[in-house]
């Protein structure tokens, strides 16, 4: 294979980053076309050991790809390159919406557009969780396990708790005992925070602890930042919430720069970088640890079990915390409607979720002329 240059790396991640919507899965495929289909960067066996290892490791896996491509070309200099062109237009297109929600959010002017986006957010959830179950829950037991875990989700207990609790239990069926290190994360997260106000550098720790502790889809997000930003510092409101989510799914590139939407909304645009590289850092350090090691990774018995164990528990959190936004989302008949056909036509056709997202904004704009018209 000739020599990949870093520009070639920054030109491919930089489009990508900058027009490719439809969340993770959406994301991997198009790199896959890219890196193996067309430029043959990488072989099929590669892409597939790349993309097991993103598994393996906590982040955001789109992203984390990215970074793992720049280092299998280029080393060091590729892995932040790559990861930093990936990352970059996502942040700017949703920091500027960022202002603008600060600037004209609580503005009748614009509520329209909310108002018919959040419903169709939790179709697009609904979908997703649908279609991961039958891959993450495909044993009895690891059905059994979900169960458990939807209910400690539901009776409160801190999500890193049921994330790796689930990976220890998984990981002690297949007959090995965890380690302490697997069960280190969990420390952290026990003890509760208190309400306090925002600073810059509380706000950073924050996404740097979501960042460093997130396993599994994007969505799974949720249920960290409604755990830490609405219930324990009282930072945001639900509706604040699932703005800044419904922020995320319109924007292109990764669903983690809904951390720059948070950050401008919390602190402006030094909140919103804070909140960037806080929660991106974790996913350039994890990457360069284990990219060395992806093989034995991909092959481990152990870390393949735990994985289970986590997948299944992301898969309870996500259920958990939809049917909490909802509380915010579904607010009237008419929402619900949009919520209802959003996840009957995601799961039947699968379009793309970025069509869906319009049309319920243009939903929201039709009731809202609809009831000026009335008045």
């Amino acid at each position: 294979m000739e020599r990949t240059t870093l520009r070639e790396l920054a030109v491919l991640f930089l489009r990508l980053g900058a027009t490719t919507f439809g969340g993770p899965a959406a994301h991997i495929a198009m790199m896959h076309d890219e890196v193996v289909r067309r430029r043959k960067w990488l072989t099929e066996e590669q892409f597939l050991d790349l993309l097991g290892a993103t598994n393996l490791i906590p982040g955001p896996n789109s992203t984390e790809l990215a970074i793992h491509i720049g280092w299998q070309r280029r080393r060091w200099a590729g892995l932040v390159v790559a990861g930093l062109a990936f990352i970059v237009p996502a942040m700017l297109i949703t920091g500027a919406i960022g202002w603008a929600y600060v600037r004209f959010g609580a503005l009748p002017e614009v509520g329209w557009l909310l108002y018919g986006v959040k419903p169709v957010i939790l179709g697009v959830v609904v979908q997703a969780i649908w279609a991961l179950v039958p891959r993450a829950a495909r044993t009895t037991w690891l059905r059994a396990l979900g169960v458990g875990a939807v209910a400690l989700a539901a009776l409160g207990v801190n999500e890193l708790v049921v994330l790796f609790g689930a990976g220890a239990v998984a990981v002690a069926a297949t007959g090995k005992a965890p380690t302490a290190r697997s069960l280190v994360p969990i420390l952290p997260a026990v003890a509760g925070a208190a309400a306090t106000g925002v600073t810059l550098p509380s706000l950073f720790f924050v996404f740097l602890k979501t960042g460093s502790v997130l396993f599994g889809s994007g969505y799974v997000l949720l249920a960290f930042l409604r755990a830490d930003l609405v219930e324990r510092l009282r930072w945001l409101t639900e509706a604040q919430l699932i703005d800044a989510v419904a922020v995320g799914q319109v924007t292109p590139g990764p669903v983690f720069t809904t951390a720059t939407f948070i950050g401008y909304v919390l602190a402006g645009p030094a909140g919103a970088l804070v909140a960037t590289v806080g929660i991106f850092l974790p996913a350039f350090v994890f990457v360069a640890l284990s990219g060395p090691l992806v093989p034995r990774l991909r092959a481990s018995p152990v870390a393949a079990a735990f994985l289970d164990g986590v997948n299944v528990a992301s898969l309870a959190l996500m259920a958990v915390v939809t049917a909490q936004l909802a509380r915010a989302a579904l607010v009237d008949v008419a929402t619900v409607i949009l919520a209802l056909v959003s996840a009957v036509v995601l799961v039947r056709f699968k379009p793309n979720a970025t069509w869906l997202l319009l049309a319920g904004a243009v939903g929201g704009w039709l009731l809202h002329a609809l009831s000026l018209a009335g008045q």
